[in-house]
């Protein structure tokens, strides 16, 4: 995650009051998506989800924090 500006090839989203962007094509196969703010045991971090976290491996969770 970074802070940027809206481009023409992005697509915004609204979760809890922030509003993300992400590439139009990327939105597409990720959608839906949710991002929230976790602390645990390992730490505190960004998790997101989407459609992409049950295909990927690796991380799993689709925790930006990995």
């Amino acid at each position: 995650m970074a802070l940027d500006e809206p481009r023409e090839n992005d697509e915004t989203f609204n979760e809890q009051g922030i509003t993300f962007l992400v590439d139009k094509v990327l939105f597409e196969d990720a959608k839906p998506i949710s991002v929230d703010f976790v602390e645990s045991d390992m730490g505190a971090g960004f998790m997101v989800k989407s459609a992409l976290s049950d295909r990927n491996e690796g991380c799993g969770s689709g925790s930006c924090s990995c």
